[in-house]
């Protein structure tokens, strides 16, 4: 079979492997759909000090069942599933109160496992053991099962924040992940969601398809003070930092309303962490600052029944399928932003 395989920053080899076998307590699938994210992007420029190279990475999967080891029960060949990426251990403090998305001892797929941007791969026992893989409901594709494990993420952070009936909602970041928040805001009630972002190709493109109430280019116009405007002055009611840019945070706290919540959705770089934080705007206007990490098994499940409903459609948002043979090809067109979401689909052989 093929894989692509990460030996070292900007190494990523598309190469043959032999078909894995299942051990007792495994599951071998055939990979229909690995779609792509910011986080390949990092490891391909960088690396990552979970990945013990070589490693086959790519963690957002969907597949089908073709071998179930001696001691799995439930699944069956032909079971069409989705895998999900973060892994708690299940026996920890946090994993007890139900809070697996901060589990400390937390693996991941395409990091301590071997991933999806493979033509076979095997779900470890660690996955079954938590209840990590799902069935994909009838009627979603696998291109679209596969961006189940972004949206639970997403899902993750805005219940943590209390997204709900009513909000006005504040988008920062138009990728795929600041897309799949305006919709899942929607979703949720929210009363207006206004996306903001700097880049005014990236900002029309998530627009034409996501429709915010107001798109705002960051570029040309002050967030802030637009964000203001928009609201008679009053600010969101969350704010929602889906980019890795440390003036999102620092504007996210002036463009809130008293009484608001911030979700720092997206990390910074770990070389400039630190953002200068007015305090006082925290204590008089009483906001919330919340974090947002990872998802547990359970958003998973979620995100696919979200899909399912088609309260929030992805399909859309999957603007190119590629085979694995240009997996590099999708690493470069998600760091161009020329796309929306890039999927990866091991089994064909021409680009779409």
């Amino acid at each position: 079979m093929k894989v692509a395989r990460f030996y070292a920053p900007g190494d990523l080899r598309v190469e043959e492997a032999d078909e894995p076998n299942p051990g007792p307590d495994e599951i071998k699938i055939r990979v229909h759909n690995t779609s792509t994210c910011g986080t390949d992007l990092k490891i391909f420029k960088h690396g990552h000090h979970h990945i013990d190279p070589p490693r086959v990475i790519g963690h957002e999967i969907a597949g089908e069942v073709v071998e179930t080891g001696a001691n799995v029960s439930g699944w069956n060949s032909g079971d069409r599933v989705q895998v999900i990426a973060a892994i708690p251990c299940g026996e920890c403090k946090q994993c007890r109160k139900g809070l697996q998305q901060v589990c400390p001892n937390q693996l991941s797929m395409g990091y301590h496992f071997d991933g999806g941007f493979a033509e076979y791969m095997i779900v470890p026992k660690q996955v079954l053991k938590v209840d990590g893989v799902n069935r994909i409901p009838d009627g979603v594709s696998y291109a679209e099962a596969s961006v189940a494990e972004p949206l639970a993420c997403v899902l993750n952070g805005q219940s943590f924040a209390q997204v709900g009936r009513g909000d006005v909602v504040v988008v920062v970041g138009a990728g795929p992940i600041g897309c799949l928040h305006v919709r899942l805001a929607r979703a949720k009630g929210a009363a207006a969601v206004y996306l903001v972002e700097l880049n005014r190709g990236r900002l029309d493109m998530a627009a034409e398809l996501v429709k915010p109430d107001a798109a705002i280019c960051g570029a040309e116009v002050d967030p802030v003070e637009k964000v203001l405007e928009l609201t008679g002055g009053d600010g969101a009611d969350v704010v929602i930092t889906a980019a890795a840019a440390g003036k999102a945070q620092e504007d996210a706290l002036k463009m809130t309303a008293r009484r608001g919540r911030i979700s720092f959705f997206g990390g910074l770089p770990k070389d400039n962490p630190i953002i200068a934080c007015d305090s006082n705007l925290v204590h008089y206007r009483e906001l919330t600052i919340y974090g947002a990490n990872g998802s547990s098994p359970d958003h998973n499940r979620q995100a696919l029944e979200l899909i399912s409903s088609g309260r929030v459609p992805v399909d859309d948002l999957i603007t190119h399928h590629l085979p694995l043979s240009e997996v590099r090809r999708a690493i470069d067109i998600v760091s161009s932003g020329e796309a929306i979401k890039v999927t990866i689909e091991p089994g064909t052989s021409d680009a779409a």
